[in-house]
């Protein structure tokens, strides 16, 4: 891209320069040419930006459901419209292969439609009451501004979950993308703002998260921090809100494990294998990072997964065919090449990839691995998965939960009560049977256990996490004594 566009802060329904008069470049990952510049918030303008959402929530909380429906329902309209460039800048701004791109944007598409339901269902309900006459009630009311801290692997997803929610339940929203996605965030609060919502809803602040996070996630009117990333910078976030008494849920790391059974459908074990763990060249928190294989059957798995994983196509993210992408960031590059060379050092066999093609990993399979090894316990967040074999299910069920991680898991058995007696054991938030560790749905709890997390995303669960519930009772007069 020889002219990177330009884009400010976005404050109350304008473009705002940064007190900082600077602006970072966001790098295509294909091959780290500049993309996009973005402002680079100070201290300063976050508080601005937290201001201005909260003087926006004194009106826009009394929005009527039915108005906040409408406008995130145009706002799906708008997202399909505009399908294209968002395709193009998923793809040119965060190396998406053009299917995982198309999934984000159609999943984005469906999860605005299921917030625009939501607006209709943040209820509360009547009580009885031990005081004669008394009628007893609850009912829920937005908590004010919402901070939302996203990720550049899934950014157009996690942005739409984060604002959408927020402004379903009542709620104002200042939102903090990766500084390796800000052209995606830019562009959907555009939508936003064009489909109705009142300046100051939506609020979009850029820069390094090291540097301007807590002035965000710690200032005295954000009332709540929705945080998708690191579970090192998600225990920083959980005991800064604890400090100030507020509410978060926070999407965290993981190490997924899929556990195959000797008596699972194995063609479709190992194809949800690959499936849940090179989905954008596994740069996603639900990856299938750990697999376990009986014994009798560990060639059978083995074998076919290290051919399907060596012949994962690579190059034009444009072309269907292509599965394996570029890795975001020099740092996470970094981080992927420790893992596999560690693991080879230390007498692991590759079984499939360990290679490179410029700032792309291909697809790698590695057996043998030990827990010496960093792979073993730590979340790569590339194309690597471990293969370890067990002599049971009951192994595979403690090997499962030998990790501090809980996201995502999933099991493989043709024995309906064998499969729910580990889904029931594995420790985790989320557990598939017969599919990929890697899924999500709009309506359904999405989040994890340990240091994967704590709350749930989803439209369900976000009404009562953003939202608070209050008591009213009414005293009729001349029915008794009030207590």
């Amino acid at each position: 891209m020889t002219n990177p566009a330009t884009h400010d802060l976005w404050i109350g329904g304008e473009h705002v320069k940064p007190r900082s008069g600077k602006y970072f470049v966001d790098l295509n990952p294909v091959n780290d040419t500049p993309y996009f510049h973005a402002a680079e918030a100070t201290a300063e303008d976050v508080s601005q930006a937290v201001e201005t959402a909260d003087r926006a929530w004194q009106s826009y909380r009394n929005v009527l459901a039915k108005d906040r429906e409408a406008m995130l329902i145009k706002t799906s309209l708008l997202l399909e419209r505009d399908r294209q460039k968002f395709l193009d800048t998923l793809i040119d701004e965060g190396g998406s292969p053009i299917g995982k791109a198309m999934f984000e944007v159609e999943f984005s598409i469906g999860y605005l439609r299921a917030a625009a339901g939501a607006c209709r269902r943040i209820t509360g309900e009547t009580l009885p009451s031990d005081v004669p006459g008394r009628f007893s009630m609850t009912v829920r009311e937005p908590l004010g501004v919402v901070a939302g801290v996203s990720p550049f692997n899934v950014p157009l997803l996690k942005n739409v979950k984060q604002i959408a929610m927020a402004l379903a339940t009542g709620n104002t929203i200042v939102l903090l993308p990766s500084e390796e996605a800000p052209a995606i965030a830019y562009r959907i609060a555009a939508l936003f703002h064009e489909a109705g919502f009142p300046a100051g809803t939506v609020n979009v602040v850029t820069g390094n998260g090291a540097e301007i996070g807590d002035s965000l996630t710690g200032h005295e009117l954000v009332r709540m921090v929705t945080f998708t990333g690191s579970s090192r910078v998600g225990r920083h976030i959980a005991e800064l809100c604890a400090r100030n008494f507020k509410k978060c849920t926070l999407e965290l790391g993981g190490k997924s494990p899929l556990v195959i059974l000797r008596d699972a459908d194995l063609p479709a074990a190992v194809e949800a294998a690959v499936r849940g763990t090179f989905l954008y060249q596994g740069q996603a928190c639900m990856a299938s990072s750990r697999i376990f294989v009986e014994r009798p059957i560990a060639e059978k798995v083995l074998a076919p997964l290290a051919g399907a994983a060596g012949s994962l196509p690579s190059g034009d993210l444009r072309d269907p065919r292509t599965v394996i992408g570029p890795i975001i960031s020099p740092r996470q590059r970094t981080r992927v090449r420790l893992h596999i060379e560690d693991a080879v050092t230390k007498g692991a066999t590759v079984r499939a990839g360990g290679t490179w093609n410029g700032n792309v990993c291909a697809a790698t399979v590695l057996s043998g691995v030990q827990p010496e090894m960093v792979v073993y316990a730590e979340e790569t967040f590339g194309p690597v998965t471990s293969v370890y074999v067990v002599d049971s299910a009951e192994e595979a069920l403690a090997k499962a939960n030998e990790t501090k991680y809980g996201l995502s898991a999933a099991v493989f058995t043709s024995n309906i009560d064998r499969a729910l007696e580990l889904a029931r054991g594995i420790r985790a938030g989320m557990v598939h049977i017969n599919a990929p560790t890697l899924h999500d749905e709009p309506h359904a709890p999405f989040g994890g256990v340990g240091i994967s997390g704590m709350g749930r995303e989803g439209v369900t669960a976000d009404i009562e996490a953003m939202t608070e519930l209050k008591w009213i009772t009414i005293q009729a007069k001349g029915a008794g004594p009030a207590h």
